[in-house]
């Protein structure tokens, strides 16, 4: 009996916590919502959060040698599906489907 209820007591404990764990963050922004910060950052962060990811992906690209041109390539496509269609989803999936079938093809050693 006396293990049943521990074993009872520290599910419900761990589903309260996971709770409000879960639930904290939509209480805490239902006041920013009105920001203008909020609102700033919100349509600024993800052309921000993408350009930090290109740094990142092509900071070490080896420019002068062949096998830099499978990325560079998927940048190029990823760039124009997104001026063309205006279509994040897209662009992702059309660079992401370029760079990988050229490095798994023609750039492969």
């Amino acid at each position: 009996m006396p293990e049943t209820f521990y074993a009872v007591a520290a599910i419900l404990v761990s589903a309260a916590v996971t709770w409000v764990l879960r639930a904290l963050p939509f209480a805490a922004l239902a006041s920013l919502r009105a920001s203008a910060t909020v609102r700033f950052l919100s349509t600024r962060m993800p052309a921000g959060v993408m350009v930090i990811l290109v740094v990142y992906c092509l900071r070490d690209l080896p420019v002068t040698q062949s096998r830099a041109l499978a990325p560079l390539a998927a940048l190029a496509v990823t760039i124009a599906l997104h001026l063309w269609r205006r279509n994040a989803l897209l662009s992702i999936l059309g660079g992401t489907t370029v760079h990988v079938a050229l490095a798994s093809t023609v750039f492969a050693h």
